[in-house]
């Protein structure tokens, strides 16, 4: 494909960049990135990754929005209390760049029909909030080989990291399952502080950028932490493990599987 005018002044700040340029911008333009979670953190990877120009990108989401969500769900406004949520975020990133193709799936992540939408695209992002739904990107992902970038956020800390199926250490390999029970308080009942999705749900876009265009180092092969009260990010290696059961050299999960609920609702939570 080849730019337009209109184009070339629209991404010129991309085109400049030596290690992005004509081609880079055109490679963005032919991309495709799923979302799944249009929350906190889905909501600026969306914002950015339609900025930059990526030319689909997929909208996953079952929720409608809450009165909650705005203090952190920037896609979302006041006025879209109520409605879909992938149908207020397609609204804004249809408004904000008329390039991109927008996709919506009006459902939660379940094991009877992510693979067939994962495997549509070249980059995903996992934006969810709970961890059964976080352990089924990640083994739908690593069956499909599809790029993922995964993260996680809760009071004042984030984490995420980059996975590339069959290369790169997966989620099972730093986290072997699900905590049993529920260890974790939901957002509705820790908390989160407003602008840390917008920090770790930035760097997922920044690392689906990265990826498409095949420049710069992922967040591979280790696991970045960042605390928002001490300024303090970390990376913390990580490593595949060879009783993995998924990208192990002997993988006993060749089929996907719900292990639980796919939405943190408990007692009125609305991550």
């Amino acid at each position: 494909m080849s730019l337009t005018e209109e184009q070339i002044h629209r991404y010129s700040r991309n085109i400049i960049l030596e290690q992005v340029g004509g081609n880079g911008q055109e490679r963005l333009l032919a991309s495709r990135v799923l979302i799944v979670g249009v929350g906190g953190l889905g909501s600026p990877a969306a914002l950015y990754l339609a900025a930059a120009g990526v030319g689909t990108i997929g909208l996953l989401d079952g929720d409608q929005v809450d009165l909650t969500n705005l203090q952190r769900q920037i896609i979302h406004h006041t006025q879209d209390v109520g409605r879909r949520k992938i149908a207020s975020a397609q609204e804004r990133i249809e408004a904000l760049n008329p390039d991109v193709a927008v996709r919506t799936y009006d459902v939660w992540a379940r094991a009877d029909s992510i693979r067939e939408i994962v495997r549509e695209y070249d980059f995903v992002i996992d934006a969810t909030d709970n961890f059964p739904a976080k352990f089924l990107i990640n083994d739908a992902c690593g069956l499909e080989k599809i790029p993922f970038s995964h993260a996680g956020i809760l009071q004042f800390d984030g984490q995420l990291m980059t996975v590339i199926p069959g290369k790169t250490a997966c989620y099972r390999c730093v986290f072997p399952g699900p905590p049993p029970g529920n260890p974790v308080a939901p957002c509705g009942q820790a908390g989160v502080l407003g602008v840390l999705p917008g920090v770790i749900g930035s760097l997922q876009a920044t690392e689906a950028i990265k990826y498409l265009l095949g420049m710069g180092g992922l967040l591979t092969e280790s696991l970045l932490t960042y605390s928002a009260l001490t300024m303090d990010f970390r990376k913390v290696p990580t490593r595949r493990r060879s009783d993995c059961p998924l990208c192990g050299p002997h993988p006993t999960i060749t089929t996907l599987v719900d292990e639980g609920k796919v939405s943190c609702q408990r007692k009125g939570c609305k991550c």
